[in-house]
């Protein structure tokens, strides 16, 4: 992305939430929208629900991610897609492990 708008330190972002994976969510450049993001992507994603509009400075605090990074993505390739948190190992044993009754 060469515009020269994206080389400041604020970006107006969209993040749109997949409506088939919880948990996975899409930023783009406000002004762009979806238009960066390819077919195969947005197939893989679903519908775009939006969840939220922020602007993003480089030191910003975020949850999951660093501000910063998700304006170099969006500066480089349009986008930053953001996966769902890994689940931990022990509690998918914990799942798959039978119940037991301890007297």
């Amino acid at each position: 992305m060469s515009d020269d708008r994206m080389r400041g330190d604020k970006l107006l972002c969209e993040v749109f939430k997949s409506s088939r994976k919880e948990g996975l969510y899409l930023y783009v450049d406000k002004r762009q929208g979806l238009v960066d993001v390819s077919e195969p992507l947005l197939e893989q994603f679903g519908k775009p629900l939006p969840a939220m509009t922020l602007i993003l400075t480089p030191d910003k605090t975020l949850g999951r991610a660093k501000a910063a990074d998700i304006m170099a993505a969006i500066r480089e390739k349009g986008y930053y897609l953001q996966m769902p948190p890994a689940k931990d190992d022990y509690l998918l044993d914990l799942y798959n492990m039978p119940t037991q009754a301890r007297y």
